[in-house]
């Protein structure tokens, strides 16, 4: 049985393959059109995943996408009649409704002369988002949560999961969120764009927890482990937010109401100075998102009792919270699927739909290389094609058929201060580059996060850069011992080990860590145990190939990243440019 999930027509936009219970193929539409986030109907991604699966359209048994209009009906019926929103709002609602409903000719018209003939099956955002957590992982037995801005008239979930079936225990539903809450702290903090969040995650380290009483007037927490807005500091609720999900990159009006500033002072635009305010309202904004979190999670444990975790949902990408799970609820070990933002509603809806029709559990999710992969003739030919181009940049050029020696030249280039960018095997699923599509860089050097910023990635200098570290090592360096094969949570680094790897260790004496090993990637362990063997440091700072793009995808856009750039180094394959 093949099965096609696909999140379609909001951000992220996706697609991913499952073959009897099996997932084969799965990678987000940005990555093919070069636009980040973006939002629409995946034609490229579907026609990966097909290729990938060696299938046609036609072949293909059920399609099935992470939004049902039909979910929480009553709910919304009710709210309508109680709150009279904008109709603008109502309308828009509507409209992204009916083009979901049109996939079927939306398949005909870019898929001409493969006709679809199975189900098209509407799983609602939050059950996909759950099954995307819960049926990937290595759990028989976990609580499960799914927590993001809104979708289905819902904005979070949490389940008990056992064997194939998931027990939804509890909801919140609109106009309460608390990826909303962040969402417009965001903007407030003048990060205006989709998926920002994560640069609040980053800044809340350099201040004080200082507007905490503050936010507690934003967001109150309930006894059932559920939370609710202050509705006066929004406007989400009742006008029509500007914002676009169609062909490009999602925008948003601001979702925060004039109350907000009177709370807690004028907004930041978008290029003022950070001030010391808005590093204390950064970190008060994590410190409350944090009490709501671990409030709705200490609730599931007492409900449920299982000592495993899964989450997903927009707000599992706050790996910072992740981190803390096993510090502040009894859970003792977390998964977090490699995208769990909504791209990953299409793996959850494939699995969810898989398991409704009766099929057994048998994957679970250890590695994130799920995309496109090149051979070397691809990367050969494309040697040859910019021949000139490449010889005018100062490039040598050289091949490695041993995979040791290519292993044991990068890792002496990168001790040696060098900027790597490394493009191996298969594209990583989900927003962090794993090893495949990576710029890698030394770990010791202090001065490491101004060369890539200043070079290459050019982004705020307060945003940490990542570690990726031998999995066997963890204990050694960190505080806490964990598997964390997709980067999705934050731990502490042993204070001793701090001042060895500066270039890794954020301002709070954190890391956001990748643990590797052999199994899930092969050539990637190889080269971090090379260096290891170089420095006595199993680690490599990782972070993703690109330069204010999405992250790389084929050969093409790495070379393309390699020369606009002052990296040193770039390794596709066997292949290896230096300059």
């Amino acid at each position: 049985m093949f099965i096609l999930g696909l999140n379609c027509f909001h951000a992220d936009s996706s697609a991913a393959l499952v073959r009897d219970g099996e997932l084969i193929a799965a990678a987000e539409e940005e990555r093919f059109r070069r636009v980040k986030h973006w939002a629409g109907f995946p034609t490229q991604a579907i026609a990966f995943c097909l290729a990938q699966g060696g299938v046609s359209l036609a072949q293909i048994d059920h399609i099935a996408v992470n939004q049902d209009s039909r979910a929480n009906i009553a709910g919304k019926i009710s709210y309508l009649l109680s709150h009279k929103p904008d109709p603008r709002l109502v309308w828009r609602r509507v409209q992204n409704r009916r083009a979901r409903s049109g996939i079927a000719d939306l398949l005909r018209q870019n898929f001409p002369g493969a006709a679809f003939g199975g189900r098209i099956h509407a799983v609602e955002h939050h059950l996909a988002h759950l099954s995307s957590a819960f049926h990937v992982s290595p759990f028989n037995e976990a609580g499960v949560v799914s927590v993001d801005g809104f979708g289905d008239f819902s904005s979070a979930a949490w389940a008990a999961g056992r064997g194939k079936d998931i027990n939804i225990l509890g909801r919140v539903y609109f106009p309460h969120s608390l990826g909303v809450f962040y969402q417009a702290l965001t903007q407030y903090l003048g990060f205006p764009h989709y998926g920002d969040e994560y640069k609040v995650m980053g800044l809340a380290p350099y201040g004080r927890p200082t507007f905490v009483d503050a936010m507690r007037h934003i967001v109150g927490l309930c006894s059932d482990g559920s939370y609710e807005l202050n509705l006066q500091y929004f406007r989400h609720h009742r006008e029509q937010i500007s914002y676009q999900w169609n062909d490009s990159t999602p925008t948003f009006a601001d979702l925060f109401s004039p109350a907000l500033e009177e709370l807690l002072g004028p907004r930041r635009c978008a290029g003022d100075a950070l001030e010391d305010r808005h590093r204390d309202i950064a970190r008060s904004t994590q410190a409350v998102y944090e009490e709501a979190f671990f409030n709705l999670l200490n609730k599931l444990h007492a409900g449920v009792g299982f000592s495993n975790l899964a989450l997903a949902g927009g707000c599992a990408m706050n790996s910072v919270a992740n981190g803390k799970v096993r510090r502040m609820t009894p859970f003792k070990r977390v998964y977090v699927q490699a995208a769990s933002s909504d791209a990953g509603g299409a793996l959850g809806a494939a699995f969810a739909v898989w398991h409704k029709s009766g099929g057994k559990r048998s994957f679970v999710m250890e590695h994130a290389y799920w995309g496109p992969q090149y051979d070397a003739r691809a990367v050969e030919a494309l040697i040859r094609e910019h021949k000139n181009e490449i010889e005018r940049a100062g490039c040598r050029v050289e091949t490695f058929l041993d995979e040791g020696a290519l292993c044991s030249k990068t890792a002496q280039a990168i001790a040696a201060g060098k900027v790597v960018g490394w493009f191996q095997g298969r594209m990583e699923w989900g927003p962090r580059a794993l090893g495949n599509r990576s710029i890698l860089c030394d770990p010791r050097r202090a001065d490491m996060k101004d060369i890539l910023n200043s070079a290459i990635k050019r982004r705020e200098s307060f945003r940490p850069f990542a570690p990726s570290i031998l999995k066997e090592y963890v204990s050694q360096w960190f505080e806490d011992d964990d598997d964390v094969p997709f980067m999705m949570q934050v731990f502490q680094v042993r204070p001793e080990m701090q001042s060895l790897i500066p270039a890794v260790t954020h301002v709070d004496g954190s890391g956001r860590l990748q643990t590797v090993s052999a199994r899930a990637n092969p050539i990637y362990y190889r080269l971090i145990d090379a260096f290891r063997e170089l420095t006595g440091i199993p680690m490599l700072l990782n972070t993703s190939f690109n330069e204010n793009e999405p992250v790389v995808c084929a050969p093409r856009e790495a070379l393309d990243c390699f020369l606009r750039t002052k990296m040193d180094l770039l390794v596709m394959g066997q292949t290896v440019l230096q300059r």
